[in-house]
């Protein structure tokens, strides 16, 4: 038996995620409060500053619905995600700090990286966010204009409106995820599309959109704009929504569990035995039994945002050592 105290499982589903969202509602809430305030009197802005600066923005850039929704997102998604992912390859290829391999979640893994491997993998990322990516949001923006009233982009949308609806974002992308995620393992599928996905059992930051570009656009694409399009969000709200996920996405797949940062244990686990763990926030995973085995395992344990410079692996080793008489 595994010596493992498990803490209640709801709690620590829900206890990460609940950590995430508080901390992206106390910015908010400080960007429309003290931090406002003071960022009008520094720069002697009327009105509200956030409006301000995103009215002088539109001048410069232009405001063209069509512009900022689609080529906006696009450029702002990939130059995230490659600005973030990079930052990773340089810890896998360089080693470098060195105190970061103590972070290392499947220890011993890509050490360093394979150059021709990554070159493959960064290829087909690329290719995804270029070729699927935005054409994709060409057709997303289409549906939108066709089926609902987008709000004004000249308009911010209100620090209340975007609190609202980063939850049912949340909610709509995690149920639509994990039922195409676990679609996408049924063995008639799997080998001809997810399996590519799979290349990496110990994965690395960029490898997060490594996949078939039918995949892509299943289980990446639609399960993160669907809510966009469902909640008639304004452009400013997907792009913080987008750069939620992407920051979330990327720590999934880094290979590395760092303190302060949401817990990338429970997707590792994933990559590593296929077979459970298919969500994102865990709550479907629980509620069908897909998780199992991860619940009894040192992961599970580990499956928390650390406020500790200790890394987890010590703090909740794979075995717990037992003393031998004699």
């Amino acid at each position: 038996m595994n010596d493992i105290k498990v803490r209640p499982v709801l709690w620590t589903l829900l206890s990460e995620s609940i950590i995430l969202i508080s901390t992206v509602l106390i910015i908010l809430g400080a960007f429309g409060n003290t931090l406002t305030w003071h960022l009008q009197q520094l720069w002697a802005a009327s009105g509200s500053f956030w409006q301000s600066l995103w009215t002088d923005l539109l001048r410069t850039f232009g405001n063209d619905e069509r512009t900022l929704y689609v080529y906006g997102t696009t450029i702002l998604t990939v130059s995230g995600y490659w600005t973030l992912g990079l930052v990773y390859v340089f810890m896998d290829l360089s080693g470098r700090p060195k105190w970061i391999r103590k972070y290392k979640v499947q220890p011993g893994t890509n050490e360093s990286v394979e150059i021709k491997r990554l070159i493959k993998a960064a290829a087909q990322v690329i290719f995804n966010q270029l070729f699927v990516g935005l054409p994709y949001a060409m057709v997303s923006y289409w549906v939108m204009k066709k089926t609902i009233i987008l709000p004004p982009v000249e308009v911010l949308p209100s620090f209340s409106d975007i609190l609202f609806e980063f939850p049912q974002l949340m909610a709509i992308n995690e149920v639509a995820f994990y039922y195409m995620h676990r679609l996408l393992h049924h063995r008639s599928l799997y080998k001809h599309i997810h399996k590519q996905h799979h290349e990496w059992h110990s994965p690395i930051a960029i490898t997060a959109v490594y996949c078939h570009p039918l995949e892509h656009l299943l289980s990446n694409l639609i399960p993160t704009g669907l809510g966009v399009i469902i909640t008639s969000s304004h452009v400013v709200t997907c792009w913080l929504w987008f750069a939620m996920i992407i920051l979330r996405t990327i720590t999934d797949h880094s290979g590395y569990h760092l303190p302060g940062l949401p817990s990338p244990e429970f997707h590792d686990f994933h990559h590593s035995k296929f077979t459970e763990c298919y969500g994102i926030l865990g709550i479907l995973d629980y509620l069908h039994g897909t998780n199992r085995h991860f619940r009894s395992s040192p992961p599970f344990q580990r499956h928390i945002v650390s406020l500790k410079l200790q890394p987890l692996r010590q703090q909740f080793p794979d075995q717990v050592k037992q003393k031998v008489d004699g």
